[in-house]
């Protein structure tokens, strides 16, 4: 089992160390696969810590943004949090800082959770139609203990073009609260285009693309017009 990252019953418990700013030897710690992170929220003081790289990683990919971890700090102190933010090198990929907000388990939270599209419709594999997705996260209010991780949409249901998968169809715990209307569309299948309407379409692109290509045309035409205009004349150059 490993040392920092404990799985049981779906929960998630990962260990942290106190990170002393004075003594911040960021290179040496990282080095050693080490990653600063900061506690807060709740209007308790701020904790400065240090995760194992690896195992924050498991944990991210466990629990997302949306499921309670328990950070277990010095062997001691216990905290429920979420994984609120953290910060990548936008070069290297590498995993900078990260940022877990306590919780009050007895209070309920809002948080934005991911639809996440499964299967096949018939009527895109079978009919040529295009899926739409009219939504892909859905904001929740309930007890930090009771959010979903994601909800699963199957859209093996669209077998027609008239078919429509809506917020109302979404399996959702009674302990959760959803602040939308129930007949917003998910996901729909449109019809494929007819050969008339693309052409249409072509039609549109390339006038469009004239009109951009005209707008252009003149815009040098003008810019060389006034610089012409600014120029002396020659025998004024010449006094």
């Amino acid at each position: 089992m490993d040392e920092f990252l404990f799985l049981f019953m779906q929960d998630i418990v990962l260990k942290a160390t106190s990170r002393d700013l004075e003594k911040n030897n960021l290179e040496g710690n990282r080095s050693k696969g080490l990653v600063p992170a900061v506690l807060y929220g709740q209007k308790a003081e701020n904790m400065n810590l240090w995760v194992d790289l690896k195992n924050f990683m498991k944990a991210h990919k466990k629990a997302g943004e949306n499921t309670i971890i328990e950070l277990e700090i010095d062997d001691k102190k216990k905290e429920n949090v979420l994984i609120y933010d953290f910060q990548e090198d936008t070069l290297t990929g590498d995993l900078l800082h990260v940022d877990f907000y306590r919780v009050d388990m007895s209070k309920k939270i809002e948080a934005e959770i991911p639809i996440n599209f499964v299967g096949e419709s018939p009527a895109v594999k079978e009919q040529g139609g295009v899926l739409v997705k009219n939504i892909d996260e859905i904001e929740v209010r309930c007890l930090p203990g009771d959010i979903p991780q994601s909800f699963d949409v199957d859209v093996s249901v669209l077998a027609t073009f008239e078919d429509r998968i809506a917020v109302k169809d979404l399996k959702v715990s009674d302990k959760v609260e959803i602040d939308i209307d129930p007949e917003t569309v998910i996901a729909l299948v449109t019809p494929p285009r007819s050969e008339e309407e693309m052409a249409a379409l072509d039609e549109k692109i390339e006038e469009d693309v004239s009109k951009v290509e005209g707008v252009e045309k003149e815009t040098k035409e003008e810019e060389g017009e006034e610089a012409k205009e600014g120029e002396k004349p020659a025998e004024e150059k010449s006094e």
